[in-house]
């Protein structure tokens, strides 16, 4: 293949073949393709790359950043934290101390006051049962005014729309009676005026015979 490119080839181009004579049939087909690729593209596409690298390292930063403030942050927290634990560890015992004493104190005075220490334990349980008794009743009263309050709003809307029908039923009455009266009104007015205009005429009539 060397030799027929050779023949037909000038000169020239003796360099450029002869630079092929170390590559392969596939390699230098391969090559014959690359050199068709537009260079344009190529140049676009890493131009593209490129921002995406710049895009990329910025957002590496950001998160570097919120990881060093994370930890900053967390590390305060978790010192808090630890405070927090060892206060409430020392409540627990102080508060394991005097339920200690308490109950120390308790067997002492079981042991020397029996019959007080007997009668204010019941007292302690009758007072335990009324507070119990006064919750559960509260609990009840307050279901019992919630279910008051539902038939009530019920009952009032009931009302309300039947006020409103006895509205329009005294507005028509009204209106009906306020028709009468004033065709009463109209009769009187009549009336009066035919009273008027003959006493009037007897007037006359007994001033003529004067």
């Amino acid at each position: 293949v060397t030799g027929k490119m050779a023949a037909s080839s000038p000169d020239s181009d003796l360099g450029s073949i002869d630079c092929f004579q170390n590559y392969t049939a596939p390699e230098v087909f391969v090559q014959g393709l690359a050199g068709q690729i537009n260079q344009q593209d190529v140049e676009a596409i890493i131009r593209a790359q490129k921002q995406m690298l710049q895009r990329f390292e910025k957002t590496n930063e950001m998160l570097s950043n919120c990881n060093s403030l994370s930890a900053t942050r967390f590390a305060l927290a978790q010192k808090e934290f630890k405070k927090h634990t060892a206060l409430l560890v020392d409540m627990k015992k102080d508060l394991d101390n005097v339920f200690k004493r308490i109950r120390t104190i308790k067997t002492k005075l079981s042991n020397q006051y029996p019959a007080a220490f007997t009668a204010a334990q019941e007292e302690v349980f009758k007072e335990e049962e009324e507070t119990e008794l006064a919750n559960k009743n509260q609990e009840l009263n307050s279901s019992e005014s919630n279910n008051k309050r539902t038939s009530m709003s019920g009952e009032s809307a009931q009302s309300g729309h039947s006020s409103k029908s006895e509205r329009v039923e005294e507005m028509e009455q009204s209106s009906d009676g306020s028709r009468a009266d004033n065709e009463r009104r109209i009769k009187k007015t009549a009336s009066s005026s035919s009273d008027s205009s003959s006493s009037p005429k007897l007037s006359s009539s007994s001033s003529f015979d004067n």
